[in-house]
């Protein structure tokens, strides 16, 4: 049995959890507040500012974990280094914990380093250098604060009105300390996809089907698994994830993302940790789900191949209010059709436009993608929160 710190406790640190603690692992779970979701599954809970490395290594001292595992952005991800040197094994590794921390470090790498497929882009951090960064790269373009999640602080400048509010946009949704954002080429795709990709202790690099989705407001809303893609296309972006994932070093699951256009791929980000978009997974798409792979990665388990099992869709729910102790309602409704799941998070508060729960829908492995798009979405509509 090993030891593992999850620093970041969420949705996707929850699935987490559960599937280490089927593999007999024992976890602590860390979030700068009481009662997050994986806090409710782990073995033990720690609330702390993790973006404050003195409270950091306290508790990392107190426990002296045998892995850490990151799940969140705003961690002061430089202490990982002495963590490895203390023997303790961070997932996928210090560097690449470190250097996918902000978007700065991940895109150079990618675009400079490595030689990738990506959109043009310029950064800023005054409104000045903003302003000439935006008549670099021309409008319409894409704003990104350099470290944030869940698409927070992202949007599209169409018109030069937008300028301003893009930047102060791009500021509110800023995590930790880094003020800084980046503007980047407005690709003309016609799609985006995830291809969660395992990079292994002693086995080879493994990639799931495709994932497409869709976002509003910089996050997530939808995803479905397969999606439609050229072989030339999933060649290109399987050879990008590999060489990124071998350059950052480590094992576990990441989350990388690419435009597709009609006919070629651009490297747009990458996660190394469960991606949100990777919960269709949670419906039976693949013999492990993204989270059950990241486990026996990160414990050196073996996984010997992922197969597509079915085709299936995710679909968020919203808080629409500020609140507490949310109530959940239609959850019948939902799961009164067939092939139909709720997975309700359990966060404590809300606040609107929250992701608080996901429906899943799901068919046999050659059913109609936009019939399985539409039952999840249509279970999502049926599902609504009160709050006191």
């Amino acid at each position: 049995m090993k030891k593992i710190m999850l620093l970041g406790s969420g949705e996707l640190g929850k699935e987490f959890v559960i599937a280490a603690k089927r593999l007999g692992q024992y976890v602590i779970a860390v979030d700068s507040y009481s009662n997050a979701p994986a806090q409710q599954v782990a073995d033990e809970r720690e609330v702390i500012n993790m973006l404050d490395g003195n409270e950091l290594d306290k508790i990392v001292a107190k426990h002296k974990p045998d892995i850490i595992v990151p799940e969140i952005e705003a961690i002061r991800t430089e202490r990982f280094y002495d963590y490895e040197k203390q023997n303790i094994q961070v997932v996928p590794s210090a560097r690449a914990a470190n250097f996918t921390m902000n978007r700065k470090s991940i895109r150079d790498l990618a675009a400079n380093d490595l030689g990738l497929k990506t959109a043009k882009y310029a950064y800023a951090k005054t409104i000045d250098e903003f302003k000439n960064a935006v008549n670099t790269i021309g409008i319409p373009c894409v704003v990104k604060p350099l470290m944030s999640s869940s698409g927070k602080g992202q949007s599209v400048i169409k018109a030069e009105a937008d300028i301003e509010k893009s930047w102060n946009y791009a500021l509110e949704g800023s995590r930790g300390d880094l003020l800084e954002v980046i503007v980047e080429e407005f690709i003309k795709f016609e799609s985006e996809i995830t291809l969660l990709t395992v990079t292994q202790k002693n086995g080879k690099t493994l990639f799931c089907p495709p994932i497409g989705h869709r976002q509003e407001r910089g996050d997530y809303q939808e995803s479905w698994q397969p999606h439609a893609m050229s072989e030339k296309q999933l060649h290109n972006a399987q050879a990008m994830a590999d060489k990124v994932t071998q350059a950052l070093t480590g094992a576990g699951i990441w989350g990388v993302e690419f435009f597709l256009t009609t006919d070629d791929v651009y490297f747009s980000e990458l996660s190394p940790r469960p991606h949100d978009t990777g919960m269709v997974t949670l419906a039976g798409t693949q013999n492990l789900s993204e989270f059950e792979l990241h486990a026996r990665a990160v414990l050196g388990l073996p996984i010997t191949e992922i197969t597509l099992e079915r085709t299936g869709a995710s679909a968020v729910i919203l808080a629409t209010e500020t609140g507490t102790t949310p109530a959940y309602s239609g959850i019948d409704d939902a799961l009164n059709e067939k092939n139909i799941d709720v997975k309700i998070f359990g966060k404590p508060t809300t606040r609107p436009y929250r992701r608080m729960a996901v429906a899943l829908a799901y068919g046999s492995s050659n059913a109609d993608i936009t019939a399985i798009k539409n039952k999840a979405m249509g279970a999502a509509k049926k599902v609504t929160i009160t709050c006191k």
